[in-house]
């Protein structure tokens, strides 16, 4: 990236997660000081695998860190999409994008810290334990008290602080999550050697997923419908994960449930969604990623969403002459694009709400269509 010919400099990024560092990233190697203030006293990442789609292998790629994301993880083509018992109904992913391929297998976990491993090679600042207090955002700079009590003052501050961002609260008041009426249970695994690529499989009451997370190493999603009151206490995790697996007679699946022992290694959530309305930034606070377009994982895009945030918005701050213009060239790039996402996973995840429950689907609903129309759309330019 060039040099910033701006006069900006000193940027506060709140929240030291995929899309915090990769925006750190990409500023500090076009010439910003970007600071980073992480809630958390240390990074204690599990979350299990990532989809890396060939989108997001191309806005890695611009800071810099896509062939090492491949090295560590494990690239395959596109997942196939099976009945329960393993007849093969269709595919799904995005088309290879020039030498990225439709998908890469990583874990949460190798992914930051292939991205702390930059952000430090390029010395960007991390601070601990830290969050905002308080926060005075002018049309020429952010004056920030810290929860230690130290202060600062900044030219952007960016809030990349997830779904339930303190951040986007403290400047645009309260908008809570949308909880979709879905569960997602994960749970890694050594690596069967007949998995060639990600598997899909569509039960009455659930789906399960067989992904590829790294030479050595995979994991399984399963998602479900838990009702009005998803909570499920962490001693019932194991025995309602094989549940659900062994509705999947397929010896991919099957010969996985033994290995299902340990309740803190279930990575169970429920589902929400988060859409911010435009513009996304008042004076020189902008939010990016989860804070302003929570997905759910219908179509596996959450993180490259926010790794394309971080890209363009370093892109659109080098090239633009105010910080306003790069802010509102920043909403015109990614505005209709996340909201497709988001919108998109919201329709499959009630047309999937309706089938668990033996429901009939809209007329003209088909998920394989939205599937593909979506996906296809994400290898367009950012």
């Amino acid at each position: 990236m060039n040099q910033s010919p701006r006069p900006i400099k000193n940027v506060l990024i709140v929240g030291g997660g995929i899309g915090g560092q990769s925006v750190a990233i990409a500023l500090k190697k076009a010439g910003y000081e970007p600071e980073i203030v992480e809630v958390h006293p240390e990074f204690n990442v599990y979350g299990v695998g990532i989809i890396q789609q060939a989108n997001a292998l191309r806005a890695l790629d611009a800071i810099g860190v896509a062939d090492e994301a491949i090295r560590l993880g494990y690239p395959y083509g596109r997942v196939k999409l099976c009945i329960a018992t393993g007849q093969q109904i269709g595919e799904a992913g995005t088309p290879p994008i020039g030498r990225f391929p439709s998908h890469n297998g990583i874990s949460r976990r190798i992914l930051h810290d292939v991205l702390f491993a930059e952000a430090q090679k390029a010395g960007v600042n991390y601070r601990m334990g830290l969050s905002v207090e308080r926060l005075n955002n002018q049309p020429n700079g952010v004056d920030v008290t810290f929860t230690d009590g130290s202060m600062g003052s900044y030219d952007i501050l960016i809030a990349a602080d997830g779904i339930n961002s303190k951040i986007r609260s403290m400047v645009f008041g309260e908008y809570k999550p949308n909880y979709v009426g879905l569960s997602v249970w994960r749970y890694a695994f050594p690596r069967p050697k007949t998995l060639d690529t990600g598997y899909i499989f569509f039960g009455k009451q659930s789906k399960i997923g067989v992904i590829p997370m790294t030479a050595e190493s995979c994991y399984i999603f399963v998602n479900s419908a838990e009702g009005e009151n998803p909570y499920i206490p962490e001693d019932q995790l194991v025995d309602k994960l094989k549940s659900y697996m062994r509705a999947f007679p397929v010896p991919l699946v099957q010969e996985l449930i033994e290995q299902v022992t340990d309740p803190k290694l279930v990575n169970y959530r429920p589902l929400e969604t988060l859409k911010l309305p435009a513009p996304w930034y008042k004076n020189r606070v902008i939010v990016i990623g989860d804070a302003a377009h929570a997905t759910i994982p219908q179509l596996g895009s959450g993180a490259a969403l926010a790794i394309e945030d971080a890209v363009v918005l370093a892109d659109e701050l080098q090239k633009t002459e105010t910080v306003e213009q790069a802010f509102a060239n920043f909403m015109e790039r990614r505005f209709q694009r996340c909201q497709m996402v988001v919108e998109a996973s919201e329709t499959l995840g009630q047309w999937e709400v309706l089938e668990y429950s033996g429901q009939s689907l809209p007329e003209g609903a088909n998920m394989g269509a939205l599937m593909g129309k979506t996906t296809m759309a994400l290898t367009g330019e950012i």
